[in-house]
């Protein structure tokens, strides 16, 4: 008994240790969900904004632009993942990757060849295991984006779709959307060409139409386009970083919370069973006294 009371009293120290270090993590998360969610709301306008700029650029204009126009024979599709650099997160990464996994078996079933970008050591570690080819990834910022980091990211995807050879047609987008602090969702979107559509929907599902400015193009569309293709695209996944990164501190914080319940749960179940075991003990040490004082008890009567 004194064994397995020990065992008990063992692994309730180490659950303590390890209840300790998921709240700790939990209250990290829920303080990094704040400045996350508010640098998500700070960049969503601008991205959005420049995305609607270029729309009206390009409606406007009849130039065939490689931002806008389509390719009918499109061949090869650029496919970047965002992923965590650490776990610990629930399922946030492994949502992101089923995305990008389903769609890229879209994008093949289409006969278009898919080039693979990942960002996030998680991404990264899944395509190695597998020994899928990856074109270039990035590691290091999952939980704290900077526009540098989507500057030198964008930098890759935009040569990679504008080079005259070997270049791709497409770019997508896999990533992870901040709806609330219970919900995340990993979504797929395709950032290049730009899909123009004059039609903007409203909350009831209708469709009503959007009315863009006019511009002025000074020199020309086709100059404009130019200028703004690698802002529209360095805005958009530095938007798509950041929501991210907060889906990342939400599913963290809210795997922390039900890692630190389980071990509270744990702890008492143990603590129980020390109990337990610690009064049976007592009950075999106090049988044993018994025992022994009747045995002295009949040794004595039967001397006499």
């Amino acid at each position: 008994m004194g064994a397995q009371l020990r065992v008990y009293k063992r692994r309730i120290r180490s659950v303590t240790a390890t209840k300790k270090i998921t709240k700790a993590m939990e209250m990290i998360s829920a303080s990094r969900i704040v400045k996350a969610q508010r640098a998500v709301a700070a960049s969503t306008p601008y991205a959005d904004e420049l995305t609607r700029a270029v729309t009206a650029v390009a409606t406007r204009s009849n130039a065939k632009h490689p931002l806008t126009h389509e390719n009918p024979n499109a061949k090869r599709a650029a496919v970047l993942l965002v992923t965590a650099d650490r776990g610990l997160a629930g399922g946030y990464s492994t949502n992101a990757i089923k995305q990008a996994v389903t769609l890229t078996a879209r994008l093949k079933a289409e006969g278009k060849e898919v080039v693979t970008y990942v960002a996030g050591r998680k991404g990264v570690q899944y395509y190695g295991f597998r020994n899928l080819a990856v074109a270039d990834s990035w590691t290091g910022f999952s939980d704290k984006p900077t526009y540098a980091d989507a500057k030198t990211v964008s930098a890759t995807l935009i040569e990679a779709f504008t080079a005259e050879a070997g270049g791709v047609d497409e770019l997508h987008l896999v990533s992870t959307e901040f709806v609330s602090m219970l919900t995340q969702n990993a979504i797929d979107a395709r950032l290049l060409p730009l899909k123009l559509d004059e039609l903007e929907s409203t909350g009831e599902g209708a469709k009503t139409p959007q009315v863009f400015p006019l511009y002025d193009f000074e020199p020309s569309a086709e100059g404009v386009l130019d200028a703004l293709l690698p802002r529209y695209v360095e805005s958009r996944i530095y938007n798509a970083l950041l929501q991210s990164a907060a889906s990342e501190h939400a599913a963290r914080r809210r795997a922390m919370k039900s890692a630190t319940d389980n071990a509270g749960e744990l702890i008492k179940s143990l603590t129980r069973l020390a109990n337990s075991a610690r009064q049976a003990e007592i009950t075999q040490e106090i049988s044993e006294i018994v025992g022994g004082a009747n045995a002295l008890a009949d040794a004595s009567a039967g001397s006499e």
